[in-house]
């Protein structure tokens, strides 16, 4: 661990290809995001994926399912600033074909949001009508920043929380499992870029 400033723990290493590799929890929502992202690009990070959490919009999408966000539809403050009017946003199509490529997975929209409870269900509709499959609350900030800065990012998602027709969350204990698989797919899809 070397870095637990503003209580986001950090950490680095080496990935199994040898190079560097660094894990950053980026906090809550496109704010705290677009700080961390924004530090990162200044200390000479140019590859980034997002490894996180997401609520399901689409009735194909299971709790457990795995979401490589294709676009990025800014809903949310920070996203929509930083996009400059650029609606939808993408990411790194390299990136985005490693880690569609896993069989785990699949591609789809990710609405951004700055609201993880009370988003009222016309919102969501609006989410829906606007190609979404699931929402979060960081990808489009992190797609916007990369732009910007010239970074090549991605993102990928586990469907932890599923929000239609009603809202249906996945046990705590299952967590850990999902997680484990969802950093394991982030994994190879960078190495396989690396390489």
């Amino acid at each position: 661990m070397f870095n637990h400033h503003r209580g986001l723990w950090g950490y680095t290493g080496k990935a199994p290809d040898g190079l560097p590799l660094t894990i950053q929890s980026t906090g809550m929502g496109g704010p705290s995001a677009a700080i961390v992202i924004s530090e990162l690009a200044d200390l000479g990070a140019a590859v980034l994926i997002r490894v996180g959490t997401c609520g399901g919009l689409h009735p194909a999408l299971g709790l457990g399912s795995l979401v490589v966000a294709d676009r990025a539809l800014p809903f949310d403050g920070a996203g929509s600033v930083l996009s400059g009017g650029e609606n939808p946003l993408h990411p790194d199509p390299q990136l985005l074909a490693e880690l569609s490529a896993d069989p785990e997975t699949r591609q789809g929209a990710v609405a951004a949001t700055d609201l993880f409870y009370e988003n009222p269900p016309e919102e969501q509709d609006r989410w829906r009508r606007g190609g979404a499959a699931v929402v979060d609350m960081e990808t489009a900030t992190l797609y916007a920043l990369a732009r910007r800065r010239g970074l090549r990012a991605a993102s990928l998602l586990l469907v932890t929380d599923l929000l239609w027709p009603e809202r249906t969350r996945m046990a705590h204990e299952a967590l850990p499992d999902h997680e484990r698989r969802l950093g394991e797919v982030a994994l190879r899809g960078l190495l396989s870029c690396s390489g």
